[in-house]
């Protein structure tokens, strides 16, 4: 496995912070492989600009942020516009086009998918788009086990919700592996 840089966007209130965390800790404590994470929000707890940075790596890492992401999951426009010059040439956008008009450079591999509406769908709630991303963003990519996300969505969220989280990442890789109907589609 070469280095693999991944940068998840939003807005604040999205729990993207706590999706790069889950994605970080499947890479490192079930998977084995060696992974940081980094988060940077604004000032505003909910609206305010979001991003949560991981990188997963077989050899060690020796610099923890991210500057060209070869995955780039965006959960709003103000996102999606801000970081998607930074995508790594051939890298892969997935975009929630609940919230996002998805403008992906040639060559990019791009999931256009609609995961808050699957979350609202799913679980009742957009509360759990984050972790439908996560199903996505696994699917789409490989970049940690099935077993490992499991693992460490179970670990990580509130008790009580382990079930209903469990659904909503199931939901989310689920969309990436049907065929192309219109809502899901990978260019």
């Amino acid at each position: 496995m070469k280095r693999t840089e991944i940068r998840l966007a939003g807005e604040g209130g999205q729990g993207l912070i706590l999706a790069g965390i889950i994605l970080a800790e499947a890479a490192a404590v079930y998977d084995g492989a060696n992974a940081v994470q980094t988060q940077s929000y604004g000032p505003e707890s909910r609206g305010g600009a979001s991003k949560a940075e991981v990188i997963i790596s077989e050899d060690e890492i020796d610099y923890p942020k991210v500057n060209r992401p070869d995955i780039l999951l965006v959960m709003s426009q103000l996102a999606h516009d801000k970081y998607i010059g930074d995508l790594r040439p051939g890298g892969t956008l997935i975009a929630d086009t609940s919230n996002v008009t998805p403008r992906a450079p040639e060559g990019a591999r791009v999931f256009e998918l609609p995961l808050t509406d699957i979350s609202v769908n799913t679980t009742g709630r957009a509360i759990a788009a984050n972790i439908v991303a996560l199903g996505a963003l696994v699917a789409a990519t490989g970049v940690v086990s099935k077993d490992a996300i499991e693992k460490a969505v179970a670990a990580r969220v509130p008790a009580g919700t382990v079930e209903v989280n469990l659904r909503a990442l199931n939901a989310g890789m689920e969309v990436v592996r049907r065929p192309a109907t219109g809502s899901g589609d990978a260019h």
